[in-house]
């Protein structure tokens, strides 16, 4: 089964096969907060997690979600909101002290916001560029497991 890791010290998300080789590495956006796992801190948890939902099969890119679900309104570059476009993966923390995730509505989903990736930027959730988060859907099953490294 794929597995991903995202690193946060370098704003990329790396997909891996079984062999543990790194089959395509995207630029991405972590919280501007910071790393943890508070209530309300708007920071992206680091540790173990795994793809506990796939939502948006078959949305536009750039398809603006809410609640998970479309709307059928399209995200702007210079819309200052953090929205979550065209595919959500809903992540399951496995640690305790990361295993309020899920609650936390902590998602990799596409934004609005591609200029700023590569930068630590958004409220908690890591931000992926539309048509890679497109791909990334498209290679892994819900229960890939996911490793945050901070």
């Amino acid at each position: 089964m794929m597995k991903i890791r995202v690193h946060v010290p370098s704003q990329t998300l790396d997909l891996i096969d079984d062999a543990g080789e790194v089959v395509r590495c995207y630029a991405i956006s972590t919280s501007r907060f910071g790393v943890g796992t508070e209530p309300g801190s708007y920071k992206t948890p680091a540790g173990s997690f795994r793809v506990a939902e796939k939502i948006g099969n078959g949305a536009q890119p750039g398809e603006i979600f809410v609640s998970r679900q479309p709307t059928g309104t399209f995200g702007r570059d210079d819309d200052p909101e953090d929205r979550v476009q065209t595919r959500i993966l809903w992540l399951d923390g496995l640690d305790p002290e990361n295993a309020n995730s899920k609650e936390r509505y902590i998602y990799i989903h596409g934004t609005n916001a591609e200029s700023q990736l590569g930068v630590p930027a958004s409220h908690g959730c890591v931000r992926m560029n539309n048509l890679d988060v497109i791909d990334l859907y498209d290679r892994v099953p819900v229960g890939a497991p996911v490793e945050i490294v901070a």
